[in-house]
């Protein structure tokens, strides 16, 4: 009789399209020991490589079966749920199964040795002490170890001694006397230990959030799956609704995941959550290390931890029955991955809730276009408003501050007249201000400083961006123009580029206001681990007056003493090649505005603009998203751009640029014989043409964009195409990455 036993393992081969099993023998000295989920050593070729088990037969597949070699992990890594998770991954990104496997378990691949303590107890007992006294008379310090011992059980060798008077080589003679007893005990690496569970006053819910609350908690009571869209302006108390639903689906005995879109908003984040749910809360972001990401995800995976909150990867955590999934400012392009598996945090949580049968919520005060398209009638997401802020506190006045006039005015520097203006008066009052630099636009934007004219594409009304080679190209269609040296409207010499950085900032900061105390937050001011937590925690005690910042700063943060906030060159991103441009405008200019008037005095915006007419700069300054959101769905119907498409991006990469383009080609003509042959459907490619970073870490970058409003037609042209290429390109030394919808085409 055969009782031998076959394994299928996922391996991990680079280069090698892996969504494919291979089969190997169970050696005798694993049968019982090996299961689902286990990371293995195994012979591929002539390596020795990794895999992940993923099934279990007592057939042999095919002839000349090889045996595994041994255990990498003592334990299993993962459960079948999030094998199913890896492989729709893997499925709607394209991704490799492997790959998006290694990033749903990824704390648990980087386990680290747990901390532990050695604790001393004695192992005499209280009764034993007369005898001890006199056994011990003439080693008075062994005998104040034991009763110390005795008194205070489980101190470490160095607090014992401490507390004893007694030195280490007394302690350790005990311990080889078998008088003390030593158990080891493992400390769970605790991210955030200063922050605890503390008692509050009840927060009473105002009308809104009340009604928000309920809506939601009836879902979570029924067990059914629901998707909310909180749509509540800065400062309304979305958190507060959070929580109180949070405190329901752990009623019911499962658990809850929340996101936020920023490194920097979590420990105000944590401090609020741990302060309502204590050691129930678990955390995880990338700046934490190895060994706290792994004690947080097996806390969250041994159930210790039913309430998860930590950035994008934070959806993959292990939690076995999501109840409730919370994205906050869901509208966030850093919930996109930007890596394979590129996946949105976003379809992800409405994947894991649809399969849970659990209630997603999205909250924002600036909804994506996507997102808040599903709530109009007949949508798949119920709408709960939020217009107001709590407390009655009003929204604060903004002003749009035309730096066209500043520069005829003769001012051609960094901030206006009228904003140094209103810093001195915040300085002068002791009040506080942020300085927000919309520093994520491309640096080779051409602007006409006169009047504000910005090229676009005559095809594609997408920013045109300047070359070295003199030469403006639409990094959509290619579309080429020679660099105009004056402005073809106004007939200005005043054309010229954006680029200022947040040090320029601070250096002209201090020397117009010498006495302001000065802090900024930013990439190179936040990589050390807790900066963006010292920063902030320095900012709200008053340490400082100004805080510069660039997105970090635009959203989410409760700073009461802030009264002002500065926007510097707020067209950077409205002019960015992208069709998102004018949303992501939008978004950002509300929310930093959102930054101020949260506390006892009222709060003041000055927007620094040279195109103050744009709709989506009126819209932010009147604090009017329904007139932004219309006139921005007009527009992206007329394209025929998402929400009314779904969009892939195929970037092509490498160090020989001829190799690069050609092979962009080549997979344009692939794309092109595969959308011909459907029936139906209408799909639009565009490309190749050189991406927006054209050349990269010394790659040059050619992409393809593909969009259709039948997804399931583009879906099968992608699929025909993967298959056709395996993951390879028409080229040696070439790289390639499929993006389904790119939040970013740079």
């Amino acid at each position: 009789m055969n009782n031998q036993l076959y394994t299928d393992v996922l391996v991990e081969v680079p280069g090698l399209q892996t969504d494919r099993t291979y089969q190997y023998q169970v050696p005798p000295r694993l049968a019982g020991i090996l299961q689902f989920g286990h990371r293995v050593k195994v012979p591929f070729g002539k390596q020795k490589i990794t895999g992940f088990v993923v099934g279990f037969n007592e057939q042999k597949a095919v002839p000349g079966v090889k045996e595994i070699i041994g255990l990498v992990d003592e334990n299993p890594l993962f459960r079948a749920e999030q094998l199913t998770l890896a492989r729709w991954l893997a499925d709607y990104y394209f991704c490799s199964t492997v790959k998006a496997l290694q990033s749903v378990i990824g704390p648990a691949l980087k386990k680290t040795a747990a901390r532990s303590v050695a604790r001393l107890y004695s192992a005499v007992g209280p009764e034993q002490l007369p005898l001890l006294q006199e056994q011990l008379a003439r080693s008075p310090k062994k005998l104040a170890v034991l009763e110390t011992a005795l008194q205070h059980p489980g101190l470490d060798k160095r607090a014992l001694a401490a507390v004893s008077g007694a030195s280490l080589p007394v302690i350790n003679q005990l311990c080889a006397g078998g008088q003390l007893r030593v158990e080891t005990e493992l400390l769970a690496r605790d991210p955030y230990p200063q922050y605890e569970a503390v008692r509050q006053a009840p927060v009473t819910l105002t009308t809104e959030q009340g009604r928000s609350v309920q809506a939601i908690t009836a879902a979570l009571q029924q067990g059914e799956h629901r998707v909310f869209m909180l749509h509540g302006v800065t400062g309304s108390g979305k958190t507060e609704v959070y929580l109180r639903c949070i405190e329901q689906v752990l009623s019911t005995g499962r658990q809850a995941i929340t996101l936020v879109p920023e490194i920097a908003l979590t420990p105000q984040m944590v401090r609020l959550y741990k302060a309502r749910f204590g050691r129930a809360v678990a955390v995880l972001h990338s700046r934490m290390s190895d060994g706290e990401r792994y004690d947080e995800w097996m806390r969250i995976d041994s159930g210790s931890a039913p309430v998860v909150l930590g950035v994008r990867s934070a959806i993959l955590a292990p939690v076995p029955d999501p109840g409730l999934i919370i994205i906050d400012e869901e509208h966030e392009p850093s919930y996109k991955q930007e890596e394979a598996p590129r996946y949105h945090a976003r379809a992800v949580a409405l994947y894991r809730a649809q399969k849970n049968r659990g209630v997603l919520v999205l909250g924002s005060a600036t909804p994506s276009l996507e997102s808040y398209c599903r709530t109009l009638s007949g949508g798949e997401y119920t709408l709960l408003n939020m217009p107001c802020r709590v407390k009655g506190k009003n929204m604060p006045d903004v002003q749009l501050v035309d730096m066209r006039r500043e520069v005829q005015s003769g001012n051609s520097g960094i901030f206006s007249l009228l904003l140094l203006q209103k810093l001195r008066s915040r300085l002068h009052n002791k009040e506080q201000a942020i300085i927000f630099l919309n520093r994520r636009g491309f640096k080779t934007l051409v602007v006409c400083r006169e009047c504000g004219l910005v090229l676009k594409c005559p095809r594609c009304e997408i920013s045109l961006t300047y070359h070295t080679d003199g030469r403006l190209r639409c990094h959509y269609c290619n579309y080429q123009v020679q660099a105009l040296q004056r402005c073809p409207d106004c007939g200005s010499s005043q054309v010229g580029y954006f680029g200022t950085g947040t040090q320029r900032v601070e250096m002209e900061l201090t020397a117009h206001l010498p006495g302001a105390r000065i802090l900024r937050m930013d990439a190179d001011t936040t990589t050390r681990k807790g900066s963006h937590e010292q920063i902030l925690a320095a900012f709200a005690s008053g340490e400082a007056d100004i805080l510069v910042g660039t997105q970090m700063v635009a959203k989410g943060l409760d700073l009461p003493g802030v009264t002002l906030v500065g926007v510097i060159n707020a067209d950077s991103t409205l002019h960015m090649p992208d069709f998102r441009a004018g949303e992501r405008t939008f978004q950002l200019l509300a929310q930093v505005a959102g930054r101020t008037g949260r506390g006892d005095e009222p709060g003041e915006v000055l927007i620094q603009t040279f195109t103050p007419e744009h709709y989506a700069v009126q819209a932010a300054a009147r604090h009017n998203y329904q007139a932004f959101f219309y006139k921005e769905l007009g527009l992206r119907k007329e394209m025929g751009y998402p929400p009314f498409a779904k969009m892939v991006r195929i970037l092509v990469y490498g160090r020989d640029e001829a190799a690069v383009q050609q092979a962009a080609e080549k997979i344009r003509a692939q794309l092109d014989r595969f959308a011909e042959g459907l029936s139906g459907g209408r799909i639009m490619i565009i490309g190749p043409a050189p991406a927006p970073l054209a050349r990269l870490k010394e790659d040059y970058r050619w992409h393809i964009i593909l969009w259709s409003a039948d997804y399931r037609q583009l879906r099968l042209v992608m699929q025909q195409f993967a298959q056709a290429s395996h993951g390879t390109l028409p080229g040696k030394a070439l790289k390639m990455s499929i993006d389904v919808d790119p939040m970013y085409t740079m």
